[in-house]
């Protein structure tokens, strides 16, 4: 569904076009002529304005185009032009139209494909405008069965529109699970929008996510839309969402109520509609206690919480994870792809990684500049080591386990190479594996 203005000083016609919009679920406003159209564009957001060029009053259709673009830059235009004046409305699409209709329109088959297309263009220009910010991710998990209950559920909340609060420490990959559970939803055609909350000044925030009108506050020559506005029809992120300021959660509590919302410095209602994932690495029940989280905004975020577990909970992706990064990298740093020797690969495996993936990609960033030719070696690494098993995450039995499955992983499953590389006889390789059940 579109917010779509017809714009005709013929009634006959303005309520024919209404009507065959209006079968589409379009949301259609009316008006007779230019200065009640402006009005309405100063009172509202539009995704489509359809107006005739020949209009009584002050203001025709000309002159209308011109301040909807300068007040509605990413609205639409289609223009309306009777027959023998097709030049005015070449010069209506040089000003920024999309296309024109000769009156009389034709059918209403005609008048929903130039419209479709129009509303099209205005999807994949703002899906345009969000990708040019996003940035690669890695895959969620390379299969550790930890993760197996949180793919779950991604994948059961994806098919609904239901609200995601995800959960977990500072790197655990909330955003990689938040754009998984948008490319598996029917939104996934439209842009996944993320906010950082926690990287963007106090007094930046509100125009980031809301947008701001032309001289809202010093520094603003033109209107610009926010990042809600950017997601209508896709899903907005906020990641970080425990950093934001009480005044700022009460404003995004109604938006979230009520599917709309007035631009920084704006009278103009706002329509959207998006799916809403948010995510923090606070303690949101010790927040509310303490008054610096609204409880009623915790309650329409928590509607379906997920846990990401940190990355010394699910050791079985780590190496794999790490390999994936490397290769990443030695792509951005424009070097030939680099390979971790036995020293790296056992610094990674005894790491406490506190920053999860964050830091893991950080230190492996920093190796891949040092590394000489085209192998990591161990010394290449800073990481802090763990000195317990329990700074490892797990059990003697799971630590042990894993680094079987990654020696047979790294040897083609040959039995004989993978007790070499874990420094063991292959008899008591045989019976490790008899006892974790990996004898298949």
């Amino acid at each position: 569904m579109a917010t779509i203005l017809v714009v005709d000083d013929e009634p006959g016609i303005r309520e024919f076009l209404a009507d065959a919009l209006a079968l589409d679920d379009h949301d259609v406003a009316q008006a007779a002529d230019g200065m009640e159209a402006l009005r309405l564009v100063y009172d509202r957001a539009f995704d489509l304005m359809l107006t005739d060029l020949r209009m009584p009053g002050a203001l025709n259709g000309i002159d209308l185009l011109r301040k909807l673009k300068s007040e509605q830059p990413e609205t639409e235009v289609i223009v309306m032009t009777a027959h023998g004046s097709v030049e005015t409305a070449v010069e209506a699409m040089k000003l920024g139209a999309y296309d024109y209709l000769q009156k009389p329109v034709g059918s209403p088959g005609e008048l929903r494909l130039i419209v479709g297309r129009a509303l099209e263009r205005r999807r994949l220009r703002a899906k345009d405008e969000v990708q040019r910010q996003s940035h690669a991710v890695p895959p969620l998990s390379y299969g550790d069965p930890v993760m197996q209950p949180v793919i779950t559920a991604l994948d059961k909340v994806a098919r609904t529109n239901s609200t995601v609060l995800l959960l977990g420490e500072s790197g655990t990959g909330k955003e990689v699970a938040a754009r998984t559970i948008h490319e598996r939803s029917t939104r996934s055609d439209g842009p996944f929008v993320p906010v950082n909350c926690a990287a963007i000044t106090e007094t930046l925030m509100e125009s980031e996510i809301f947008g701001h009108e032309k001289g809202a506050f010093t520094g603003a020559t033109a209107s610009r839309r926010g990042r809600l506005e950017l997601a209508d029809g896709g899903t907005l992120f906020l990641d970080e969402i425990g950093e934001l300021k009480l005044e700022l959660q009460a404003k995004l509590l109604r938006v979230i109520q009520e599917r709309r919302f007035e631009r920084l410095g704006g009278t103009r209602t706002i329509e959207v509609n998006v799916r809403w994932i948010a995510a923090t690495n606070r303690n949101l029940d010790e927040m509310m206690a303490a008054r610096t989280f609204r409880e009623d905004l915790y309650h329409r975020l928590a509607v379906f919480p997920i846990r990401l577990p940190p990355l010394r909970e699910r050791r079985r992706d780590l190496m794999p994870l790490a390999e994936a990064l490397l290769a990443r990298l030695a792509s951005d740093l424009g070097r030939p792809p680099l390979k971790l020797d036995e020293a790296a690969r056992e610094r990674i495996t005894q790491g406490v990684w506190r920053g999860n993936v964050r830091e893991l990609g950080n230190a492996l960033e920093r190796a891949a500049i040092l590394a000489e030719g085209d192998v990591v070696r161990g010394d290449d690494l800073q990481i802090t080591m763990a000195s317990t098993v329990a700074e490892l995450g797990g059990t003697m039995e799971d630590i042990e386990r894993g680094a079987i499955e990654r020696a047979l992983s790294e040897s083609g499953g040959n039995r004989r190479r993978a007790a070499e590389r874990l420094g063991i006889g292959e008899r008591t390789l045989y019976d490790k594996l008899k006892r974790y059940g990996l004898g298949s």
